[in-house]
């Protein structure tokens, strides 16, 4: 059995040492970077040859990649490097780790080809100047060969240790039994469609109800996949911390009942939570974690391997004790995990690291997407991004000296932005080239102050220079599935009084173009939620592929158990809502009385629910109530759920789309009933509007993929918490007439049974 890996990974883990510094490497963006290497190979002679395919064995080792460029006629093979700054500034670690890869390169092309010898050169290309600074060392077959085995060596102890673990790993998987007595209704079914995918390696949009076991009722058939069909790793991913934390307790599930299986699992915090010294920056000269972190790292992560489940509590425990970044470690230890699970933005993301590992390693991975529901909105978040002037203005005042002349230029592109707009709100049909001009040299400046001082930190610098390379690398790609506007306001978002202020913001509408090469890279992908419905809307906006498998999980719950009904004389329209708080406090009120009990009640603002509150609590103050409050923490937020006890009685407040309408558990009689006093549609106003004409020319459904199918989506999920063990007994009502509409009713569940219901009052 052979162990393959890339060049690029042969040497990092073989070469790197010294200081992790991040000083050097964010300047150019991955598109620059493609540019650069077609400069450097354009002005090659004739008979250059680019992408060179080479690959060699050591033992089991079989080393494969790929050789930017080979010249023929001078017999020199070329590693092209993209910088942008002063080159002397370049870690010298970095510089060793170049010339390695060179080196190994240059064996493969040696042995491929029968060389005696061959010139290296390292490429070093400044994006700014468009110059080329060329390193070269001339190296015979022998010494190549001699390097080439000193690097295998190193790693071959690690790869048969790695194959052994594989081997195992998959042996056990084989014989892997599901770690209960039996499947719970719709979980067997979810499961096969789960193998089926893998085993046809295609896309698959799963509709499963809430409360059957999604997440090892995923876990478990892509495990048993692993084993089957050759796969090296499975990515959980989800959208919020509940839904990662059930993942791991279904891999810790799965592990207990198979004793003898070594499943490597890992969690993967985001950096804000994960980093022990966020007011430093992230190099040696700064951080004591930084320091000497590739010189530690062998053995925390031998250390951490060895941990039962490398959580984020179990990796920084590691981390400490031997005195690397635990946010640096845990993204090392995704190359020897089999299960990671994190958030979408680790494989979905424009810098996704999921992704990126994938695509240099080859792996053959299965990705499964949680409460997939959430993805269009996430997916539109992840590409696309905002800059405030108010937050520029205050930054010129602040900032250093030296970058105080660049920040004035884009401030004064910015203001002539401002001045050229007479409306409130535009959205344009392309980029100002003037204002991205400044903005790209404004960044270019504040990367190399930043490596000329390494001790410094500012962090409302740091946030504003990573902020406008967002929105640089996405002007790159700007194109009719994202709208570039600006929004004006006086005063506003902490602007003086009377002067102008405004929002610019790349808005991405249509996450499909950037998604689908995510989805191309995987062997299978999984989407699944209670919420998929219908399933065309979530496959044209996220771009999955055209073989994409589609299964509606049965589900294990009847209408017996929950009593649905529409309040169809009450309007929540706008319009009508001043006159429809009387109507809705008298049905909260007389469904209380017939059945005390726990109940949320949603609506669609804050001021709308504070009103039928305040209207409740003045007709009923017998009846206890809370609300949900805004901007609440994690402390107020599990004070708000703890309210909800067995066998408790009261009615909540809240919402909907908010913290309390999806991801929540409250089983039994903790919650008998909701009100949901909404469609959830969104709001109308220029943006979604300016949606809603992008949706109609790209599907013909401009109302349907803007508001009603989000809008209806969040009413589902807010009644799906009533439900949700195969015991459970509730009540819903949806308040407005437009539920009786039998194009809305058809987007409910099907193992509803809705029925029209007027309340006096």
């Amino acid at each position: 059995m052979s162990y393959t890996i890339a060049v690029r990974a042969l040497c990092e883990f073989t070469a790197k040492q010294g200081d992790l510094d991040l000083r050097f490497t964010p300047t150019p963006t991955a598109q620059e970077g493609i540019e650069g290497h077609a400069i450097v190979t354009s002005r090659r002679d004739e008979g250059y040859e680019r992408e060179v395919s080479l690959s060699g064995d050591f033992g089991p080792l079989h080393v494969r990649g790929r050789a930017d460029g080979y010249a023929p006629r001078q017999n020199q093979l070329e590693e092209i490097k993209t910088y942008r700054g002063d080159l002397s500034r370049q870690p010298a670690n970095h510089r060793i780790l170049h010339w390695a890869q060179l080196k190994v390169y240059g064996h493969l092309l040696c042995a491929a080809r029968e060389l005696p010898a061959v010139r290296l050169a390292l490429v070093y290309f400044d994006i700014g100047t468009q110059k080329e600074t060329v390193l070269t060392e001339e190296a015979d077959a022998a010494t190549l060969r001699a390097f080439f085995e000193e690097q295998c060596g190193r790693f071959i102890a690690w790869a048969e240790q790695e194959l052994a673990h594989r081997t195992a790993r998959d042996g056990q998987l084989r014989t892997l039994r599901f770690p209960h007595a039996d499947f719970r209704p719709g979980q067997r079914q979810l499961a096969e469609a789960m193998f089926k995918a893998s085993a046809r390696g295609c896309a698959l949009l799963a509709q499963a109800p809430t409360g059957i076991g999604k997440s090892i009722g995923s876990i478990f058939p892509m495990l048993k996949a692993s084993a089957e069909h050759g796969l090296d790793k499975v990515f959980f991913l989800a959208a919020k911390t509940s839904g990662r934390s059930m993942a791991l307790g279904a891999v810790e599930t799965i592990k207990r009942s198979a004793p003898l299986l070594p499943l490597r699992a890992l969690e993967l915090a985001a950096k804000t939570t994960a980093c022990e010294n966020p007011d430093k920056a992230c190099h040696g000269e700064s951080c004591p974690l930084a320091q000497g972190f590739y010189d530690r790292l062998p053995a925390a992560r031998a250390a951490a391997l060895q941990q039962n489940m490398m959580d984020r509590a179990s990796v920084r425990e590691v981390a400490l004790a031997y005195q690397v970044c635990p946010y640096y470690l845990q993204s090392e230890l995704v190359r020897w995990a089999d299960v990671v699970v994190g958030d979408y933005n680790y494989y979905f993301d424009i810098s996704a690291m999921l992704y990126s590992l994938t695509q240099m390693n080859g792996w053959k991975v299965s990705v499964l997407a949680d409460e997939a529901h959430n993805m269009i909105s996430r997916a539109r978040k992840m590409y696309s991004a905002e800059m405030d002037h108010v937050r520029l203005r205050v930054l010129r005042k602040t900032a250093p000296e030296a970058l105080r002349k660049p920040l004035d230029r884009v401030h004064r592109q910015w203001s002539a932005l401002e001045k050229a707009q007479e409306a409130e709100y535009a959205s344009h049909a392309v980029l100002p080239e003037k204002f991205m001009a400044a903005l790209q040299t404004a960044c270019t400046e504040i990367g190399d102050y930043m490596s000329e001082h390494p001790a410094w930190f500012d962090a409302d610098v740091l946030d504003f220079y990573f902020n406008a390379l967002l929105f640089g690398r996405l002007a790159e790609s700007f194109g009719e599935h994202s709208l570039f506007d600006i929004e004006k306001s006086d005063g506003g978002r902490g602007a003086a009084a009377g002067r102008v202020n405004s929002v610019l913001c790349i808005r991405n509408i249509l996450p499909a173009p950037f998604l689908k090469q995510r989805f191309e890279a995987a062997h299978a992908v999984a989407l699944f939620s209670a919420t998929l419905s219908p399933w065309n809307y979530y496959a044209d906006t996220l771009g999955m592929p055209a073989d994409t498998a589609w299964v509606d999980v049965a589900s294990p719950f009847d209408a017996q158990q929950l009593q649905v009904h529409i309040a169809s004389h009450i309007s929540t329209r706008y319009q009508h809502r001043g006159r429809s708080l009387i109507p809705i406090a008298a049905l909260m009120g007389e469904q209380y009385q017939r059945q005390p009990g726990n109940y949320l009640a949603f609506f669609s603002s804050f001021d709308y629910m504070e009103k039928v509150a305040d209207l409740f609590a003045a007709r009923h103050p017998d009846i206890p109530l809370w609300r949900q409050e805004r901007r609440m923490d994690e402390a107020a937020r599990d004070a708000f759920l703890a309210r909800f006890r067995a066998g408790g009685e009261g009615i909540g407040f809240a919402v909907l789309g908010g913290s309390f309408g999806e991801g929540i558990d409250l089983p039994g009689d903790r919650l008998i009933g909701a009100f949901i006093a909404t469609l959830g549609l969104p709001q109308i106003n220029p943006v979604n509007e300016q949606i809603k004409a992008r949706m109609e020319a790209a599907f013909g459904a401009g109302y349907d993929y803007t508001y009603l199918y989000p809008g209806l989506q969040k009413v589902v999920q807010a009644a799906g918490r009533v439900i949700r063990t195969t015991s459970d007994r509730g009540t819903v009502h949806l308040i407005d007439d437009r539920f009786a509409r039998p194009e809305i009713q058809a987007l409910l569940p099907a193992w509803w049974h809705v029925e029209a219901q007027n309340f006096s009052g």
